[in-house]
Formats: C-alpha cells, sequence, structure tokens
C-alpha cells in the first residue's frame, strides 16, 4: 500500500510539473564518479593517481631504527617525555594502532594504496572498454594502460609488505595475502577475501611484467612523478630481490641503470658535493627531491607529519643503539674518522664525514637525531592568518643508491662477490665529495674484501650485525653462492642499506626479509623482544576494516610465536 501511495505522489509531481533544478538533481548519475571520455583524461588522472599516504614513519618506529628516551640508558639515564602522540606508543610496542587514522599510520597506508589503486583501476577499465569498441588501443594508450598496471603492482606490493607476513616462497600458500582489487568498486560495502600471499604477489608479478613491457617515457610532462622506465625497473629488481630470484633482480636493476655497461656512480646523490652551498634543513629536502637529479628514479608526494615526528624532541627518536649503527657507525671504509660534539655531550664516535652537516639534532643530545637530506616538510597553508594547512613530504621511492644496493645484494647471492664489492666502493666514494672530507682523502680506505670480511666477520656492536636467518624465512631461491661464505659481505651490504634508507621505512621491510630479531626497551622497566618469525611483523589491517568483515591478520602473543595457552592465567577474585 505504501508503494502504492508513494507512485501516486510521483505520478501527481509528473502532471504538475518539476522545476529545472529538481530535474537536474534527477537527471544527476547516481554514481559521481568523473566519467572518462578521452585519453588526456587518463592521461591526466595519472597524474594524481600515485597514493598521497606515507608508509615511512610507523614503519621506522617498528624498526630498530627507532629507541625509547624514556628507557634507561648505560648511565641508567632517562627522560620522562611524551610521544607525539598516542598511535606512536602503539606502533613502538608493535601494538595494534587503534588512536590514529592519519596518512602516517596503518589505516592511512591502506585507505591510500587502495584509494590510488582504484584511480588506476578506473583508467584501466576505461582502456579495455575503447579496446572492446576499436579492436585497438593507440601508442598513447598503451603506454598509459602499462603505468596503470605497473601502480596496481605497487600498491599492492607496498600493502602486502606492511600487512602480510615477508614473502616465503611456496610456503606463502600457507599464509594471507592481502585483496588484490582489479576492477573499480561499483557496489555498497563490497566484500573481498584476502586469498595467500602466494596468490598476491603472483598476481603483482603478472601486472609488473605486463605493465613493464608497454612503458614509454614520452608521454610524461614530468618523468620522475611517474612509473618512467627506469623507476619500474627498480621496482621489479626490488620486487625480485624481495622473492629471491637474484638473475631477475640483476638484471632489472641494470636496467634501471640503462644497462650492465653503464657506470652508476653517476646516478649517486650530489648533494654531498653540494652540502657547502645548502644553509638550512629545507634546502637539503628541496635538493635531494629535485627531479633534475639523476639519482632519482621516481618521487611523490605526501601528506607526512614525520618531520615533526622526528625532530620535536618527543619520546622516540634515533638514540643510543639506533643512532651508533647508523648515522654514528663505523665501517672499515670510514674508520679513521673519528667525531665528539663541540657541546661536551657524549664521548667520541666514529660517522662518515658525509653526515657533518647534513644532520641535525634536536634539544639535548639524546631527543634524537635527523638525517636531513632524506626527510624534509614542505608545508602548504590553507589559511595563513590561521596558520593551518597541510604538511607534504616527498618521498624518493625508487633512487640511484637504494637500486644499486640491490644490485649489490643480487650479485653477492650470485656467487659475484667482486662485483658487489664494485658496487659498495661506488655508494661509498660518491660521499667522499662531502666538504668534510676535502683534504682527508687519505685517511679513508677503500673497501676489500678482506676488510669487510675482518670487519663485519667480528661483532661491530651496536646491533650493526644481527643474525640473517633469510634461508630460514624463505628457503627457495636462485642462489648459488652458500650464505655462510658470504654473510660478512651481506651483513655489509644490510648495514650500508640501513643507513641509506634512515626514516624511509624500508629498513623494516628488510627485518621481515632477512628474519631479523632484537629487544627493545620501552619505559622504566618494560622490554620486550621481536622474534624471527613474529606476527606481528605482520601490521593489523585496520580496526574499521575489520569491522567491515575482512579477515584479521592472527594476534599471537607478545613476542611468541605460540598462543598464550588459557592455563596461563588464573583468575583473581
Amino acid at each position: 500500500m505504501k508503494l502504492r501511495k508513494l507512485t501516486y505522489i510521483f505520478a501527481a509531481l509528473a502532471t504538475l510539473g518539476l522545476t529545472t533544478a529538481c530535474s537536474d538533481f534527477l537527471d544527476t548519475p547516481t554514481d559521481t564518479r568523473v566519467e572518462l571520455v578521452n585519453t588526456e583524461q587518463l592521461r591526466m588522472l595519472m597524474n594524481s593517481a600515485y597514493p598521497t599516504g606515507n608508509y615511512a614513519w610507523p614503519l621506522e618506529l617498528m624498526s630498530d631504527n627507532m629507541e625509547d628516551n624514556n628507557a634507561p640508558d648505560e648511565d641508567n639515564l632517562r627522560y620522562n617525555l611524551a610521544a607525539y602522540n598516542r598511535g606512536d606508543d602503539e606502533m613502538f610496542r608493535w601494538e595494534q594502532c587503534l588512536s590514529e587514522t592519519s596518512s602516517d599510520t596503518p589505516s592511512g597506508i591502506w585507505e591510500s594504496f587502495y584509494e590510488s589503486n582504484a584511480a588506476a583501476n578506473a583508467v584501466l577499465e576505461k582502456l579495455e572498454q575503447w579496446e572492446e569498441e576499436n579492436g585497438s588501443l593507440d601508442a598513447t594508450q598503451k603506454a598509459i594502460r602499462a603505468e596503470a598496471l605497473v601502480l596496481r603492482a605497487y600498491n599492492h606490493f607496498i600493502l602486502a609488505q606492511v600487512f602480510c607476513q615477508p614473502y616465503r616462497g611456496s610456503q606463502s600458500e600457507n599464509y594471507l595475502g592481502i585483496p588484490y582489487i582489479t576492477k573499480p568498486e561499483t557496489k555498497v560495502k563490497p566484500h573481498y577475501e584476502r586469498g595467500t600471499l602466494a596468490q598476491t604477489y603472483q598476481k603483482i608479478e603478472q601486472d609488473l611484467t605486463e605493465g613493464l613491457a608497454g612503458l614509454n617515457n614520452g608521454i610524461y610532462e614530468v618523468p620522475k612523478y611517474h612509473f618512467n622506465s627506469s623507476a619500474a625497473n627498480a621496482f621489479a629488481a626490488r620486487f625480485y630481490l624481495f622473492t629471491r630470484q637474484y638473475e631477475k633482480a640483476l638484471y632489472h636493476a641494470n636496467q634501471a641503470f640503462g644497462g650492465a655497461e653503464v657506470d652508476p656512480s653517476t646516478y649517486m646523490s650530489q648533494i654531498w658535493s653540494n652540502l657547502s652551498n645548502l644553509y638550512y634543513i629545507s634546502d637539503m629536502g628541496l635538493f635531494q627531491n629535485g627531479v633534475d637529479k639523476a639519482s632519482n628514479f621516481m618521487l611523490y608526494a605526501t601528506y607526512s607529519t614525520i618531520f615533526r615526528h622526528l625532530a620535536t624532541g618527543s619520546r622516540y627518536g634515533v638514540i643510543r643503539d639506533a643512532l651508533y649503527s647508523t648515522i654514528y657507525s663505523s665501517s672499515p671504509a670510514w674508520e679513521n674518522f673519528k667525531w665528539k660534539n663541540t657541546n661536551g655531550k657524549g664521548g667520541s664516535f666514529t660517522m662518515h664525514p658525509a653526515f657533518n652537516g647534513s644532520c641535525t639534532r634536536n634539544g639535548k643530545s639524546d631527543y634524537g637525531n635527523v638525517l636531513c637530506a632524506n626527510v624534509q616538510e614542505q608545508f602548504e597553508y590553507t589559511d595563513k592568518v590561521a596558520g593551518i594547512g597541510y604538511c607534504h613530504v616527498t618521498r624518493r621511492e625508487f633512487f640511484g643508491e637504494e637500486t644499486l644496493l640491490v644490485r649489490a645484494e643480487a650479485k653477492l647471492f650470485l656467487g659475484d662477490k667482486q662485483g658487489a664489492l664494485k658496487d659498495l666502493d661506488t655508494w661509498e666514494k660518491a660521499r667522499r665529495q662531502s666538504p668534510s672530507a676535502v683534504g682527508y682523502e687519505s685517511e679513508f680506505k677503500d673497501f676489500t674484501i678482506e676488510n669487510i670480511e675482518s670487519y663485519y666477520g667480528g661483532d661491530p656492536g651496536y646491533g650493526i650485525c644481527k643474525t640473517i636467518n633469510i634461508d630460514q624465512i624463505c628457503p627457495e631461491s636462485d642462489a648459488t653462492a652458500s650464505l655462510t661464505d658470504i654473510m660478512p659481505m651481506l651483513q655489509c651490504i644490510q648495514h650500508i642499506r640501513r643507513i641509506e634508507t634512515l626514516h624511509t621505512g624500508m629498513r623494516w621491510f628488510d627485518i621481515k626479509r632477512f628474519g631479523l630479531e632484537f629487544d627493545r626497551k620501552i619505559g622504566k622497566d618494560g622490554q620486550d623482544h621481536l622474534g624471527i618469525e613474529d606476527p606481528r611483523k605482520a601490521v593489523q589491517i585496520p580496526a574499521e576494516v575489520v569491522a567491515a568483515g575482512m579477515q584479521a591478520n592472527p594476534a599471537l602473543g607478545r613476542g611468541s610465536n605460540e598462543v598464550i595457552p588459557s592455563s596461563a592465567y588464573v583468575r583473581v577474585k
């Protein structure tokens, strides 16, 4: 009866006539997505399709690059500092992040990368429709399709690195993946299955391989804001390194540089030779992130407050062992360079001269150190009078130094120690151009297999060398070298990677794939241990996603691989 009454009402309205405004409203499609009608619209959509969330800060907090200022140091000294926010406390403790949902949190990462994926899928759907209608695509359309495929692969790759366990070869069939979305959403609250980790990686590789074959740098106004050929090959090199397919990792790393015969030294950052011209912290970040720099393969802008977390003197920072295993760390090449603070605080330490003049410290010496060239905020005012706006940080997602270290590791596992050594030497000598190193060239030592094996075959201290359990994590690979034989050089490469990727979040990826474990001090008396196959290495998917019906990651005991049995608790009345 009610339905019939509504029908009569609408019929009456039709008889009386509707106003133009009402008619326009009723004629508006319920699907409010932009209707893509030409190739230029697709190309422009890809300009803004890249993720705006930044995975760096939460993953840095979880890694051994961060320590707690409120925990007692070796002299039993501690601070009483507040965390930047409650979410920092949760991530540092490897807990589910329930207090914050900004772009610097697991929720922000999940939302941002799936939003980016939705844009890529919208482009791919339209291109598929045009291909069916016209029988083929033109050259520009094919190139746009290739970029969208690589972007879709990249989005799912990062989501898998954050929210899943590390790749385990054939054992990946036994672990949860993440939903691999290949079509635009057209339903309210659609349900997605996570599938297996093996299925996720298979789909990533399929999209990546297909996309790589069709890329064309000529369609971009600024290629380094897109998956150009160098960036896509750098991504492929990283993907195959993480899946232990070293032959393919080596091939794509070479392609990122333009070929195996190309000298990679021209793709190292030029910031070290320009430090004397950079007077402010912001100058360093802007210089490092320039699209004109050969070292940068791909950049994209994110919303992020990571610089404020790092530089405001809050509870967590790059201090103590985290500092002495990264910025203040020693290595055979620069072990002769000893330093001390001019303010008289702390003892002496070893540091590569390149970092003298490129770091900042907040407040007291233990509050935390920041490598300025690696992270820098640009503020966008929405209201200058009120002083409000958005914090932006540009991610150097693919760049020469990281790809060079991917190549060095691939060479090492394929038995080419000399090749790996040459790449390490290229990385280190690029930093000798720092103004702090001028005149002291004789103080450096070139990397050699002998001094690397001597230094990293022992225990340099500060957690620089942690036991690498990569064969336990992923026993299947095309490696030809024995892990025992290459271990010191592998330790050297992972140490250099840790320095190079500081503040980027990528150390967490290495912790997972290498099966690293470490202890953590929390507050006055607390401590915890992250195990080799610790379930907390897979960040819990956002609570709102779980509430919507998606399967959560297993929640197991703190610091253990076993569920805490009910017999472990006795009720107290």
